[in-house]
């Protein structure tokens, strides 16, 4: 597949959606460089949410949208608790797709993301192009302009055990493909990342919305995961390039951390997507296997041959502490309904 031109104009009904978690004032930079996609996308609105930040951005960000620039096409929604990524976008999803003109397109920002001009219209484009494609993901881009993780192959038993060994010998003789997919082209990947993604309102309806068993991380893995279930294509577009301040909220960068201890959310959201996408046999299964990889990396260390490693500190401990095979948790359907309630506890506060 070729590279896009910018299109000039796509009258096409989409609905962008920014979480903010104590970050307004990136939250308002986020929304401010959306205004200016608007000139390839009339049909753009936006829905700004707070997700029980508690610190006063609320409040902020309330009178910001006020402003002539803002206030025809953004609606804001503060939320009173924090939900998790997943739930607090579902509340906004809801309410775009039971309007009576819902968008044909939801764009999932987050709000330390900085979208280049023309970067949601090229998303959009994508879709338009691709009627059997759920989503379309952009390339992020750090802040010194160093292609991030964007797109991947899904996460398997054989992978989290390459991943827990980082060793290059051992991925050469497996002959496994990287989990990260690395392309100038636009292309089909299992999943992209939920930093900056475009999602056929179609799909949604069809598959249902987050599940709202996970808290923060590891729920576009498993949307993504159960749309290509039902048939629908994922893909990765290069050529939409928004530049990432990853972790501005969590702490967490790209997902792991060298440099801080992982969350613990992280673990349960990691073994939950396993439970759900491949059953409890396999969530058991891959955190025993990235613990035999990670038993060989460490093993390396101790001979002097190991090479840095991409592991967070404690890791091993915070997996095992966290629990290697899945909870009764992990085993309850908890997937969002598009037309289902609104407000609602998310299902990981209801039954923890």
């Amino acid at each position: 597949m070729t590279t896009l031109t910018l299109p000039r104009i796509i009258d096409r009904r989409v609905t962008a959606v920014i979480v903010n978690y104590r970050t307004p004032d990136l939250a308002m930079a986020c929304l401010a460089a959306l205004d200016r996609e608007r000139r390839f996308l009339p049909g753009l609105d936006a829905i700004l949410v707070d997700g029980g930040s508690d610190d006063g951005s609320a409040e902020k960000l309330a009178d910001a949208v006020t402003a002539d620039a803002f206030a025809d096409w953004v609606t804001f929604l503060p939320l009173a608790f924090n939900g998790g990524f997943g739930w607090a976008n579902n509340q906004a999803i809801r309410r775009a797709l039971t309007r009576s003109d819902p968008p044909e397109f939801i764009y999932l920002v987050n709000p330390d993301a900085v979208i280049e001009e023309g970067a949601l219209a090229l998303l959009v484009a994508t879709l338009v192009d691709a009627p059997k494609a759920a989503s379309a993901g952009s390339l992020l881009l750090s802040p010194e302009g160093h292609p991030l993780g964007s797109a991947f192959r899904f996460p398997t038993v054989a992978r989290e055990f390459l991943r827990g060994a980082n060793t290059p010998l051992i991925e050469r003789l497996v002959g496994s493909a990287p989990l990260v997919i690395e392309t100038a082209e636009t292309t089909e990947a299992d999943w992209v990342t939920g930093a900056s993604v475009l999602l056929r309102a179609e799909a949604l309806r069809d598959c249902g919305l987050f599940d709202e068993g996970f808290f923060l991380y590891f729920e576009e893995v498993e949307l993504m995961h159960r749309l290509a279930t039902a048939g629908w294509r994922s893909l990765h577009c290069p050529a939409s390039r928004v530049w990432h301040v990853g972790g501005a909220a969590t702490g967490v960068v790209d997902g792991a951390s060298a440099q801080r201890p992982l969350p613990d959310y992280w673990f349960r959201s990691r073994r939950r997507f396993f439970a759900k996408a491949y059953g409890p046999l396999q969530a058991r299964l891959s955190g025993i296997a990235w613990l035999g990889g990670y038993a060989i990396w460490r093993l390396r260390e101790i001979a002097g041959l190991g090479r840095d490693s991409a592991h967070a500190p404690g890791e091993w401990r915070d997996l095992i502490r966290n629990g290697v095979g899945p909870s009764s948790l992990d085993r309850e359907t908890a997937i969002g309904r598009w037309d289902g309630p609104q407000d609602q506890l998310p299902h990981w506060k209801t039954r923890s």
